[in-house]
């Protein structure tokens, strides 16, 4: 099978790389585009020396160029990460996560559409576009509201989650229009090992190694729901391999916590694997003034997948967040290189 994966040198997109590549039967293809913007680090995927990958720099506002990529290489599905994910960014630049999430979704559409077309028998009958979204487009949640199933009415509320929204109904146009073979996913919060450290996980590790405040928002109540980010590359291979097309199924991680809690729990390990006697890291937390439009609570309703595709999450949050804080002890060069090259760190902010 011959992927083009875009946004592969993110966060997740880094990740669902390494979980294909461990398919040691040599049938997988893996092509990663990549625009190498300030979340998309090559350093993510350094180590990789594997004749099933290879890398282009590009980005999916290049029509011609998503074209040329899935004639040459021929290519089975495409599985569509690329995206500006960081909600206080959109705050202060909506513009460029319209441009990127949108319009630049638009290309990619384009594009496979036209590649799709000139298929023929088997290949055009298996091809396949997975695009990956986030439960932001469904809105807040209140404390007893069911939570977000796939047919939740979106409602977002940030200029992202409004911009991946957009994507999301493009992507299904696109099916009910052209018959283009799509399938969405919906994911929750992820954590886990190469997450930029604008997010909250990473941020209060990196600020509290370095003795920094921890910055919480507003009383540090807003819930959301953690999926290691290897369950949901797990889920994301389900849906690829086994998903209805035209259907959109939510993965998450049954685990809703406040930020006060995530918090609470990073300190009592960074305590116990980094700490000294004489210092508590929960010393750090510091309460700042809450963010513009902060939603309250996200949660997954993830009954479909699990019962359609057989898909579960391995990870309990207390397994996944001890994997976390290790990973980013043992990784401190890579910590170190992305905060001073690619981010400033006084803008260094909290996004959950």
């Amino acid at each position: 099978m011959k992927l083009l994966i875009t946004g592969g040198c993110g966060f997740i997109g880094s990740n669902l790389i390494r979980h294909l590549l461990q398919d040691t039967n040599g049938t997988l293809r893996i092509v990663n585009l990549d625009a190498l913007t300030y979340a998309g680090n090559p350093a993510n995927l350094a180590d990789i020396d594997d004749p099933r990958y290879r890398f282009f720099h590009g980005t999916i506002l290049d029509t011609p160029l998503m074209s040329r990529l899935l004639d040459d290489h021929q290519i089975d599905a495409v599985l569509h990460l690329a995206a500006e994910s960081h909600v206080d960014r959109s705050i202060e630049a909506p513009g460029d996560f319209i441009q990127t999430n949108v319009v630049g979704t638009l290309s990619l559409l384009q594009a496979s559409l036209g590649y799709w077309q000139s298929l023929s028998g088997a290949q055009k009958e298996s091809f396949r576009f997975l695009h990956v979204s986030t439960d932001e487009v469904f809105g807040s949640l209140e404390g007893s509201d069911p939570a977000f199933s796939e047919t939740t009415p979106y409602q977002p509320s940030s200029p992202y989650s409004a911009s991946k929204a957009g994507s999301d109904h493009l992507v299904r146009s696109f099916f009910h229009t052209f018959g283009l073979p799509v399938l969405v996913t919906n994911c929750s919060n992820n954590y886990g090992s190469y997450q930029f450290p604008e997010k909250l996980i990473p941020l209060m590790i990196l600020n509290a190694l370095e003795g920094k405040a921890l910055p919480i928002y507003g009383k540090g109540d807003n819930i959301r729901d953690w999926l290691h980010v290897v369950d949901h590359c797990r889920g994301l291979e389900a849906v690829l391999k086994k998903g209805r097309v035209g259907e959109t199924y939510n993965i998450g991680g049954r685990c809703e916590k406040t930020n006060l809690e995530v918090v609470d729990s990073l300190c009592s390990l960074l305590d116990e694997l980094a700490g000294r006697k004489d210092f508590s890291h929960t010393s750090l937390k510091t309460f700042v003034q809450d963010r513009p439009g902060h939603d309250k609570r996200y949660a997954m309703n993830i009954g479909k997948i699990e019962k359609e595709l057989g898909w579960e999450p391995q990870e309990t949050f207390a397994s996944g967040l001890r994997k976390t804080v290790l990973w980013y002890l043992e990784n401190r060069e890579w910590c170190r290189n992305i905060t001073e090259k690619n981010y400033s760190r006084q803008r260094l902010g909290i996004i959950v």
